[in-house]
């Protein structure tokens, strides 16, 4: 009995040993993170402080966290509510960010979801190398691409249109590649049942294999859309027309030869991101999935 003890006693006391050497190393990364984490937040605090306050409060030093006398005035002139100021048609502009980044993102992943379907469970002649110069596009950078586009699209009279900034989204390679790894975690044997039972590609690729990547799908079309969401240089290459303006676009409008009207930069800033908070919200449980899906193959 005694000897069993010993035992006992032996095996834990390494263990205990390990937790200890192991316990200062967690606190530091607990503390660094908690640090990064509060770097992180400390500006958007700001942003939402800043967009309750007059203009003449934004910039005072110390910093006053909670507005001395908060008001919504800021809100009302960026959405033109109950004010005889100008008006910055940002509700316009609101509802083609919407517009914009809802059809670039059902359409990139909906292209994304047959082209990686295709490359990953599809045989035919020359996939591979066809693949691998698709992925070369990977190399170029999209503003080496800017001004041909903008000579194609005028030469076909599409400048000053949304299609413009939506047609370049129609394929993504990133996201082709993404859904390719997600369908090549996907078992063969349930295609291979399904053809047995007679279904077709189509019908395969809808009812069965789209179900078995659903978290991917989450993860792409949330990086889809804020991506979209957030594009600047395209909007402003591509629609001078103030009707057809995004939010990116929209902002600068609070930027003036007098200065820059930090107040609403930060209300309108504050109505930007809600959008970008519900997506996240929606599909986080599937975002970190999603994106891990497909690293082990198999």
């Amino acid at each position: 009995m005694n000897a069993a003890a010993n035992v006992k006693h032996t095996k834990d006391g390494p263990m205990l040993t390990m937790r200890q050497r192991q316990l200062p190393g967690k606190v530091i990364m607990t503390i660094l993170l908690v640090g990064f984490a509060v770097l992180m937040i400390v500006p958007f605090i700001w942003m939402v402080s800043s967009s309750f306050k007059a203009e003449r409060e934004v910039m005072t030093i110390p910093i006053q966290w909670i507005p001395q006398n908060p008001s919504w005035d800021n809100y009302k002139v960026v959405l033109h509510i109950d004010t005889n100021k100008k008006d910055y048609h940002f509700l316009l502009s609101y509802w083609n960010s919407i517009k914009v980044s809802v059809l670039n993102t059902l359409v990139s992943v909906a292209t994304a979801a047959t082209a990686g379907y295709a490359f990953a469970k599809l045989r035919f002649k020359g996939a591979n190398v066809l693949f691998l110069i698709y992925l070369a596009q990977m190399m170029v950078p999209s503003q080496l691409t800017l001004i041909p586009r903008f000579v194609m699209f005028s030469a076909l009279e599409l400048t000053n249109t949304h299609f413009s900034i939506i047609a370049p989204k129609l394929i993504a390679v990133s996201a082709t590649f993404m859904m390719r790894q997600a369908f090549l975690g996907v078992p063969n044997d349930l295609r291979e049942s399904a053809m047995i039972d007679g279904a077709g590609e189509w019908r395969i690729w809808g009812q069965i294999m789209i179900p078995s990547v659903k978290p991917t799908l989450a993860a792409l079309a949330t990086v889809q859309f804020l991506d979209s969401w957030n594009s600047y240089l395209d909007p402003l290459v591509f629609l001078s027309d103030w009707r057809l303006r995004t939010l990116p676009i929209a902002l600068n409008q609070f930027v003036s030869e007098e200065g820059a009207q930090y107040n609403l930069i930060t209300a309108a800033c504050c109505l930007t991101v809600i959008p970008v908070f519900v997506v996240f919200l929606c599909g986080q449980k599937f975002f970190v999935k999603g994106l891990t899906v497909g690293a082990v193959k198999g």
